[in-house]
């Protein structure tokens, strides 16, 4: 999907899953919306919400200077911009934010090829949180860029969408430590996950497993955010879909591996 926020910073949006509330986050903020998303049919649900629908990526990245990322991967980030001619053709002196969840190697090779193509600014800002912290405005926004964004026209978009930015250095930082804690997100997932069911299939009582949890250096808040989703079997209203989630581990491993960490036991997992 792309997101194009046009009059205040000629901003725009490219997206592939359901982020309707990031859309209108940046239509609260103030700013005009164009959208685009690879399946028409979302992006025709777009349209009520105040943004304008453009019938083309390349229309939308036209009437934009300031691009948000927010496709599902970097082959689809690579396909979208940089294999569609239309589409390439309309990138000189744009700024792109990139807020896909990607590998830090994939993401300097992304800020690489779109410079060649004439892409005056890339910043790696990939988020934490979900559905409830963009309508909130209260997303983890972690910034890394070659230059200074600060005083780009980019820099407050990224404000409008959460907490104030946090800048960790050069391209390939922030999309390391965003895979960093989307690993965490899996690790403390299967963690309880598999506690509570021994909990509950050896008939002990969850409510008093909860408390000793809640009193001890062991626990996490998240716990209790899906504790009812897990009691209730109820999987099929998550905001994060369990495909990109294993996408991030994957990510991760392959990361880590180069590096020379070790990852048996997320390669289990997985």
């Amino acid at each position: 999907m792309i997101f194009s926020a046009l009059a205040r910073d000629t901003c725009q949006c490219l997206a592939s899953a359901h982020l309707l509330s990031f859309l209108l986050r940046l239509v609260q903020q103030g700013h005009p919306v164009t959208a685009w998303n690879r399946d028409p049919a979302k992006s025709a649900l777009l349209a009520p919400h105040g943004c304008h629908v453009a019938q083309t990526a390349a229309d939308a990245v036209q009437r934009s200077q300031v691009v948000l990322l927010m496709l599902a991967d970097a082959a689809a980030i690579h396909q979208v911009l940089l294999e569609d001619a239309a589409t390439r053709a309309t990138l000189p002196g744009k700024s792109v934010l990139m807020m896909s969840t990607i590998g830090p190697s994939e993401s300097k090779q992304l800020a690489g090829e779109l410079a060649a193509a004439g892409v005056e600014l890339y910043v790696e800002a990939p988020v934490l949180g979900s559905q409830p912290e963009a309508e909130a405005g209260t997303l983890q926004i972690m910034a890394a860029c070659d230059s200074d964004p600060t005083t780009s026209t980019a820099w407050p978009v990224l404000r409008a969408l959460g907490q104030e930015p946090r800048l960790l250095g050069r391209v390939g930082s922030a999309a390391a430590v965003k895979l960093a804690l989307n690993q965490l997100i899996a690790a403390e997932t299967l963690a309880f996950c598999s506690s509570l069911g021994l909990v509950q299939r050896s008939g002990a009582d969850v409510a008093h497993f909860m408390d000793i949890l809640r009193g001890s250096a062991l626990y996490a808040p998240t716990f209790d955010k899906k504790l009812a989703k897990y009691l209730s079997r109820d999987f099929g209203t998550a905001n994060f879909p369990t495909k990109h989630l294993l996408k991030d581990v994957r990510l991760f491993c392959n990361e880590a591996e180069s590096q020379g960490l070790a990852t048996s036991m997320q390669r289990a997992a997985e």
